[in-house]
């Protein structure tokens, strides 16, 4: 998803209405690693979802999330027991303070240009601790989810007020490269008219995603498939990645 599209708080009270899959898909992969872990970096951690289901799960320690649209961290900033950053990578330094990175939700897609991607896990690389590793997942190529992303698979929710509320995607073609560009729409009855977000991501293949690591001083420790740990294949639909300092 756009993070600007959800900048307005009104908005951002929908995501996690539009992603109900999360709490038994990446969070649940996730959350175990968060609650090994003393210090944890969530960045894009959006509404905070997994940092509150780690504060609910007894998590004592350091707990950060990052985020650029303040919009959601104003529903994430319903826990104060949480340190919430409004920003990026680039905005915040951090100097080895955390034993775990994690980018959830295909955040990781939205670093587009090579520059972006290296500034990026130098920025991640540099907030690890010695042993701390960097858990993220992107979207596997191979599986073309994009093909998916078109006006008739519409997504449906009601609202707090119980107002339908409906949205979708619609992709730029053809795609050539890497990079996917698309336009999301959000409507409902109730409103004047749609909220309208224009989004690029990029979808990296397995060897991609090793040289930039490896580039950035990373290596990779494990990857999977999919949420359930399966090995990764050409057609896995994730790629999820554990990377730590080389």
């Amino acid at each position: 998803m756009p993070d600007h599209l959800f900048a307005d708080p009104g908005l951002a009270a929908l995501y996690d209405r539009f992603h109900p899959w999360r709490a038994s898909g990446d969070l649940d992969f996730y959350l175990p690693m968060v609650l090994a872990a003393e210090s944890v970096l969530d960045v894009g951690c959006g509404t905070g979802m997994l940092l509150h289901a780690a504060r609910r799960a007894g998590h004592t320690g350091r707990l950060c999330g990052l985020d650029p649209a303040a919009g959601m961290l104003e529903r994430a900033r319903t826990r104060t027991d949480i340190e919430w950053l409004l920003g990026d990578l680039g905005s915040v330094p951090f100097d080895r303070e955390f034993g775990l990175v994690v980018m959830s939700g295909h955040a990781f897609q939205v670093f587009v240009t090579d520059e972006e991607l290296l500034t990026s896990l130098a920025a991640i690389r540099s907030a690890l601790t010695a042993q701390g590793r960097f858990a993220f997942d992107t979207r596997n190529p191979g599986a073309r989810a994009w093909e998916r992303w078109t006006p008739d698979h519409v997504k449906e929710i009601t609202d707090a007020s119980g107002a339908l509320v409906r949205m979708w995607n619609e992709v730029d073609t053809p795609v050539t490269g890497d990079v996917v560009r698309f336009t999301t729409k959000v409507t409902s009855p109730s409103w004047s008219g749609p909220q309208v977000s224009r989004s690029t991501l990029r979808f990296l293949d397995t060897g991609g995603l090793s040289s930039f690591l490896t580039e950035a001083g990373l290596v990779i420790a494990e990857q999977f498939g999919d949420w359930a740990g399966n090995p990764l294949t050409a057609s896995s639909p994730e790629i999820i990645t554990v990377a730590r300092r080389a």
